[in-house]
């Protein structure tokens, strides 16, 4: 299936060159008759070929419009590219045709017929399948099935929410702040231990030892370990938050800048994007409101008065003090409250600043 489906890439490919067209339905021809000239192709089901064409095809639609819209290079989504099967982890996509549940078992198209151990209930009837491997070899089944909104009882109460790097997440109110909880720092020491183990036993040109796929497959785990610790701690933390108020002002941080500064490491593992991933799909599931702030100038600003600065603020300085009203608190906590003016909510104490109107909602 890969040898083909590269050779409808290289038709698409040699299509665009000469200015000619090969859509999806063009490619679905080709793929139909090279099933019929090709035994070891028409054994496999046709449903995950065809979705290996409808993704190919909506990958490389997606740069050209980024492409004809002049995005930044950096923006781009980037050309579709080959993936040798030693670089990509096999996956296959089932629309509700190619696949069935029955007596708990997943049938696939093709007369497979798979035992799964069912992590959740599913809510709803599903639409597809993504049947994936992951790094240590395990396989998943990922269903897509409709959304369901379980709103929670109204609370009174809102929250702003700054990240950071000593903290996660700091907010305005002390008992839902997310301390950094260093579970890549703790489990460095064994992830170099197995990384070292993997360099002595690597051999160029030739193929990979049974010691070292032992060493890559312990590295693997405990990659995945640290992954998971994370997910864990950043959907209780959200959870908790999303309980106890009704709306949430997030800065809208995208982390992916700090991965060029001395901060790297214990940015990626404060995990600050999966964390805000977290906070605001359980809230949409919650039915609470998320409020995203552009995170610019929120550490110069005053969430009391709205004064700025007319100066950047250092890191070292952790205290924010304003010149014009005179209020002092973390600089952390500051930004936070002033995540709330910005979203037009009510901070406890920002007098001068607050929305026209009745003030209903209280800071936690």
């Amino acid at each position: 299936m890969r040898r083909q489906v590269q050779g409808r890439v290289h038709q698409r490919s040699k299509a665009s060159g000469e200015k000619l067209t090969c859509g999806p339905a063009q490619l679905d021809r080709m793929l139909t008759q090279a099933r019929r000239s090709t035994p070891w192709l028409a054994e496999g089901a046709s449903v995950p070929q065809q979705q290996v064409i409808r993704a190919f095809s909506t990958a490389r639609a997606k740069a050209l419009k980024d492409v004809k819209d002049r995005l930044p290079v950096r923006r781009r989504a980037g050309m579709p590219r080959w993936k040798t099967k030693r670089d990509a982890r096999l996956s296959l996509n089932y629309t509700r045709r190619g696949f069935r549940l029955k007596g708990g078992r997943l049938h696939l198209a093709g007369d497979i017929v798979l035992t799964v151990v069912w992590s959740r209930h599913l809510p709803a009837e599903p639409s597809s399948v993504r049947v994936y491997q992951d790094t240590l070899g395990h396989w998943y089944a990922s269903f897509v099935v409709p959304a369901q909104r379980e709103p929670l009882p109204a609370t009174g109460r809102v929250l702003g929410v700054d990240w950071g790097v000593k903290e996660i997440a700091t907010t305005t109110s002390d008992a839902h702040d997310l301390p950094h909880p260093g579970h890549g720092r703790k489990a460095a020491q064994r992830l170099a231990r197995y990384q070292r183990m993997m360099a002595r036993r690597r051999r160029k040109g030739q193929a990979q030892s049974k010691g070292y796929r032992t060493a890559q497959a312990r590295a693997a785990k405990l990659h995945k370990k640290i992954t998971r610790q994370r997910e864990d701690t950043a959907r209780k933390w959200a959870k908790r938050v999303v309980r106890d108020h009704d709306a949430v002002a997030v800065e809208d941080f995208r982390p992916k800048f700090l991965a060029r500064t001395t901060m790297a490491p214990k940015a990626a593992d404060a995990a600050i994007g999966a964390t805000k991933k977290a906070l605001v799909g359980m809230a949409r599931e919650r039915g609470r409101i998320v409020h995203l702030v552009h995170p610019a100038q929120t550490t110069m600003e005053c969430a009391s008065c709205g004064a700025r600065t007319k100066h950047a603020l250092p890191l070292s300085e952790r205290t924010y003090a304003c010149t014009v009203c005179g209020a002092v608190s973390p600089r952390d906590k500051n930004s936070a409250r002033v995540m709330l003016v910005r979203a037009g909510l009510n901070p406890d104490g920002a007098e001068g600043v607050r929305p026209s109107g009745p003030l209903v909602q209280v800071a936690a």
